[in-house]
């Protein structure tokens, strides 16, 4: 066993896959398979475990893939946003450089205990994260950049000629299907060279522009399918969740329903007095448009309460907390948040100056998640697991735990 962020993790006895799906809210799945899309995955829910869990606030893709691979809520690890306030240099920097990650990884316990350990990730933002303290050896490339990889940097090279397929537009499905396409690849090796264990996470670009049940989603999740049936068939373990859920941010005419928090701020204050930091913010906003439904905002400690309490009064603002409510609250980490946290309702995003956003790249009405509202994800593994928890609070991060200690 290793003891990895205070919980316990067996030596895995066969190949085991965690797969995170981003963006899935689980309406996906269920529309896939009435639909007839996801004939595996219509098998695994009747014959294996099917949960829904928790995913971590923010409902953002950083947070979560760094709690599902310690295993730990961001409080542990520390990050709590693709992008935050560095409130000692004074700058707004994203959260994709490792010296941000606070707890060691289960893969990189694993890989150091000799297991060979792989990641897959679909955007390079996360690949460093994913990846450190990884042993030496250990494979973990990003579908985005899987050109330039190597062997002495990523633990594998020839990528494309392994896959099969052709460098993808980091703006498509086919982004996350080489996620999937590779992870097979890898585990078709022989058994003496595939991985042990291996992760694999998927950009949430489909979930962005498709309703669950639209041809795209169902199109995307098909493929899918196909994929994780293969891995089964390999006789891997097999535990999938996601990093946050998705929903429609719109007005009832489709135009995207919007509180310009930083508007608000500067009318109230005075313009520089508060500063609104989006965490939803990474190199990749064609398709939300760095609009998510969590915000926090600094401003001066004099102006908290009463601007915490005009906050929570405007249309479509769920929950307005201090630092240490939302700490305590959500699990994060009480230096790297604002002094307020900012949560809009489900149908609702939060953007600084209504000046500061381009939407004009937006091709379909506007999707995003961030908020409470996008935290119930699916948790499956590929086996029957008896004795579960009744009443227990299953968490995205619960999926290691499952595929290692329950599953096999």
């Amino acid at each position: 066993m290793l003891e990895v962020n205070g919980r316990r993790y067996a030596q895995p006895r066969q190949p085991t896959v965690i797969v995170c799906v981003d963006g899935c809210e689980p309406d996906y799945l269920a529309q896939a398979v009435a639909g007839g899309h996801m004939p595996w995955m219509q098998r695994t829910l009747a014959r294996g475990t099917a949960l829904v869990a928790d995913c971590v606030v923010p409902t953002f893709t950083n947070p979560n893939n760094l709690s599902i691979v310690t295993g730990a809520p961001p409080s542990v690890h520390g990050i709590c946003g693709n992008y935050l306030y560095d409130v000692e240099s004074g700058t707004e920097v994203m959260m994709n450089d490792p010296k941000w990650l606070r707890a060691p990884t289960i893969l990189a316990a694993l890989s150091k205990a000799g297991r060979r350990c792989a990641v897959v990730t679909a955007k390079d933002k996360l690949r460093l994260l994913l990846g450190k303290g990884m042993a030496p050896g250990s494979i973990c490339f990003s579908s985005e950049k899987a050109d330039t990889a190597n062997l002495a940097e990523h633990g594998v090279a020839d990528v494309l000629a392994l896959v099969g397929l052709p460098l993808p537009d980091v703006y498509s499905a086919a982004l996350s299907e080489f996620v999937f396409a590779a992870g097979v690849a890898l585990m078709s090796r022989p058994a003496a060279t595939r991985p042990e264990v291996m992760y694999l996470s998927t950009t949430d670009y489909v979930q962005h522009k498709s309703a669950p049940g639209m041809a795209g989603a169902n199109a995307f999740y098909a493929m899918m399918d196909r994929h994780l049936a293969a891995l089964d068939e390999i006789g891997c373990v097999i535990a999938l969740t996601a990093d946050h859920g998705m929903n429609a941010k719109t007005w009832m005419d489709g135009r995207p329903d919007v509180v310009y928090l930083q508007d608000h701020l500067d009318a109230w204050l005075g313009s520089g007095r508060a500063r609104t930091i989006l965490p939803i913010t990474d190199p990749y906003v064609v398709h939300h448009g760095a609009l998510g439904s969590y915000a926090t905002v600094y401003l001066p400690a004099e102006e908290v309460t009463r601007t915490a309490e005009r906050l929570a009064a405007l249309r479509g603002i769920e929950r307005v907390l201090t630092r240490e409510q939302a700490a305590a609250a959500f699990e994060l980490p009480a230096d790297r948040i604002g002094d307020l946290v900012v949560v809009s309702e489900r149908s609702t995003v939060i953007g600084t100056a209504a000046a500061r956003h381009d939407l004009g790249a937006l091709e379909v009405p506007l999707r995003s998640h961030g908020g409470i509202s996008e935290q119930r994800v699916p948790l499956i593994v590929n086996r029957p697991i008896a004795g579960l928890e009744t009443g227990r609070r299953w968490r995205n991060f619960d999926a290691f735990e499952l595929a290692l200690n329950r599953a096999q």
